[in-house]
């Protein structure tokens, strides 16, 4: 069933009505600082419709680039290419760019553009204006005023998170502010920043509130699906007490931060079990962590906490009439109608633990980079594709008649082969080349592909996209799959983090197997019980569970600022004595016992033809694995069906005939990446003399001089220059209480 988001469309419908079909009695009663006159809050319908059109402007993009009105979601914005997950370097880890006043980028000062792409403290502004005029309602019961009021108290809360999360602490403003000379009511239009303290304290005393006044679940659960819940308020209340809890901003390690951030995180797991939500699939994980890679493709997830919903309309009026999730389309090769795909580094790859749970160094079996797919952890099968698996999908190119050397599947038969050769044998060996790519991809390979958040054909069931064979044979544009700003999972994971900083180890274990469960795990779930009394290890159990559980979802670069992790706190005490991490053993990195990203580089993988099955040239057709096979009597094996078990492999020891182990689909795919494949380090992070540089500033961002020549009286963040004193530092400390 292809679901269209009613809350985005009904607020549209309500802007048109309101904004071209009002008396003129209403436009000479309109207050100046609004679009609308009081008596739109006196109804139920109309007042709903002004909650509705906060969705419409706040709800998270699942594909949108990083900016002021988006989250990173996993795509290869600024942040993920901050990080592990994607290589090339981003202006914040470039060695080459040193970000100041004049280039550094902007998430909060923007000018208002068009009715449903507000700036920043436009969203607060709206936000304001909704919930004064709820509150001064004539019209609405206490009841409704409150389940109206609960979502704009989450959203107003939710737009001041981004901000703060980045910036520190912010100007605080909780009504709506008149222009007008004369009419302010004595308060003030220019307000100053906040301490950092009192900015997460109005968030959460926000979500609090809202957390009190909405429903655990909405009576009408399929109609309301999407709509904020109290648990979904105390979730983002959990989600800002421990990002105050983290060494970002609690240097000290102070107890009484994590405490709050425990119970906050302890109270939203609760309120959400009451209102049905929890991990999707928890008693039915599948095989291959077939259950967790479903719930990407569920339309109503008990997962999803914080939903952004999408349709499949084609046409319309107004764009957001067409909103559709552009995940699906940007992951999916080229052969299969796909924007291309997304290429993963070899360390996130490599990271991701064996079947036992354990990292591969700590694993009992023996992890061969060349065979990276043998005995891996559940999620690993469907967070990647590689050479020789099936990726299936609903639909058949149109170039599959005319070009079958382009689109040689329908999408019920596909199968990933996208090994790569050269026209050149000294070709081969170059880390800056690619080759060409197997099955019409060219250019266009990948090797190894992100495929989270796929909505698998093998799932069965009906898919949430329409497979459009319209212009350019565009595949998959039209999606519905719902994206998850926050899920359940999440929450566990929060809540473990927050319970292992208030030393309550057990708990925080706990919630580490839980997750892991729903994937499969039994037993202790490759967690030893040591670590419940070992808050060092088990904190660094956490981050490392997050890194699997929420790859490509937009998190890790939180959890690296957070933590501090691209230096381990090196040089904060330069830009401020009192910044010195003294909690932590005075290195967050050191103290977790991982290598800072700084000074690293990110490589890439390519998949190609052994050296014994030779090149051929760029041609379509002429593929030499082919003819190497052929030459043979042999072909390549059947692709992994991920329905079926592929995660135990017989070991093959070095000394022993393959041939010998009796087969089954994954051996004989192993057999043939030894036979007659070869995994090649290349180069994603441009020259190799340079290297991961996140500079000590970076971990708070300073404003951009547009922002401060508009208020005159913001203080510039210590470590970037203060346009409105000559450049010189900043005055703002993020961490003063």
């Amino acid at each position: 069933m292809k679901r269209v988001n009613k809350i985005i469309m009904m607020a549209l419908v309500v802007v048109a009505t309101f904004v071209n079909g009002c008396s003129d009695d209403f436009l000479k009663e309109k207050k100046n600082y609004g679009n609308f006159g009081e008596e739109i809050y006196d109804s139920y319908i109309g007042a709903q419709n002004r909650v509705n059109t906060l969705y419409a402007y706040l709800l998270p993009s699942a594909t949108g680039s990083i900016a002021w009105n988006n989250v990173s979601a996993g795509t290869a914005d600024i942040n993920s290419k901050s990080t592990e997950e994607y290589g090339g370097f981003s202006d914040y880890v470039d060695p080459n760019v040193k970000l100041d006043n004049t280039n550094v980028p902007d998430y909060i000062y923007q000018e208002f553009g068009s009715t449903n792409a507000k700036s920043p403290y436009g969203h607060v502004r709206e936000c304001n204006m909704v919930i004064e005029g709820i509150t001064n309602s004539k019209g609405l019961t206490d009841d409704e005023k409150h389940e109206l009021l609960g979502q704009a108290l989450f959203f107003r809360a939710w737009a001041y998170f981004r901000l703060v999360r980045t910036y520190g602490g912010v100007p605080l403003i909780d009504y709506p502010q008149n222009p007008m000379v004369g009419e302010s009511e004595g308060k003030d239009l220019i307000v100053p920043r906040s301490t950092t303290k009192d900015a997460i304290d109005f968030i959460c005393d926000d979500l609090e509130l809202a957390a009190e006044y909405l429903p655990a679940a909405w009576t009408n659960a399929a109609g309301d699906f999407g709509r904020i819940t109290s648990g979904a308020a105390l979730a983002l209340q959990g989600r800002a007490r421990l990002l105050y809890a983290s060494p970002l901003f609690n240097r000290a390690d102070n107890l009484d931060r994590w405490e709050l951030a425990y119970q906050s995180n302890k109270k939203a797991l609760e309120k959400l079990a009451e209102g049905g939500f929890g991990l999707e699939n928890l008693e039915n994980p599948g095989t291959n962590g077939a259950g967790w890679g479903k719930m990407f493709a569920t339309y109503a997830s008990k997962e999803a906490v914080f939903v952004t919903l999408y349709n499949t309309v084609k046409e319309g009026v107004g764009t957001n009439y067409n909103k559709n999730n552009g995940w699906e389309n940007s992951i999916r090769p080229v052969n299969a109608g796909g924007g291309g795909g997304k290429s993963t580094t070899a360390q996130m790859i490599d990271l991701f633990p064996m079947i036992d749970g354990k990292k591969p160094e700590e694993s009992q079996y023996l992890y061969d980079p060349q065979l990276f797919f043998l005995n891996r952890d559940p999620r690993f099968y469907r967070t990647f594709a590689f050479p020789g698996v099936q990726w299936k999908f609903s639909g058949t190119p149109v170039g599959h008649v005319e070009h079958p050397e382009l689109y040689p599947y329908i999408g019920r038969d596909y199968e990933l082969w996208s090994y790569a050769w050269y026209e050149k044998a000294e070709d081969q060996l170059k880390e800056n080349t690619s080759g060409y790519g197997a099955d019409g991809l060219g250019y266009n390979n990948k090797s190894v592909y992100i495929r989270k958040r796929t909505d698998d054909a093998a799932y069965g069931g009906q898919t949430l996209y329409d497979y459009y064979t319209g212009a350019n044979n565009s595949g998959f544009i039209y999606s519905a799959a719902p994206y998850m700003e926050i899920r359940y999972a999440e929450v566990l994971l929060n809540f473990a983090e927050s319970a292992c900083g208030f030393n309550r180890g057990d708990e925080a274990l706990d919630a580490l197997r839980q997750v892991r469960r729903r994937v499969g795990y039994t037993g202790d779930c490759g967690l030893d019980n040591s670590l419940a009394g070992n808050r060092a290890k088990l904190f660094a159990a956490i981050l490392y569970e997050r890194q699997i559980e929420l790859a490509y979802e937009g998190k890790r670069f939180d959890d690296m600022r957070r933590w501090l992790l691209w230096d381990g706190g090196e040089e904060q005490e330069t830009l401020k004595s009192t910044w010195k991490v003294t909690g932590f053993n005075g290195n967050t990195c050191n103290y977790l016992g991982v290598e800072p990203l700084n000074g690293q580089r990110r490589t890439g993988l390519e998949i190609q033809v052994a050296e014994k099955v030779g090149q051929a040239p760029e041609y379509v057709g002429n593929d030499p694995l082919i003819i190497y096979l052929t030459t043979k009597g042999k072909s390549r094996p059947i692709a992994l069906d991920l329905m079926n078990d592929v995660t135990i492999a017989k070991e093959v020891e070095d000394e022993q005939d393959p041939s010998t182990v009796p087969n089954n689909r994954i051996d004989d795919l192993a057999d043939f990446y030894r036979e007659c494949l070869h995994r090649k380090t290349t180069r994603v992070d441009g020259d190799p003399q340079y290297v991961i540089t996140f500079r000590p500033n970076y971990y708070f961002i300073g404003f951009k001089t547009n922002m401060q020549v508009n208020n005159v009286t913001l203080e510039q963040t210590i470590g970037w220059p203060d346009a409105m004193r000559g450049n010189a530092d900043g005055t703002y400390d993020p961490l003063a209480e």
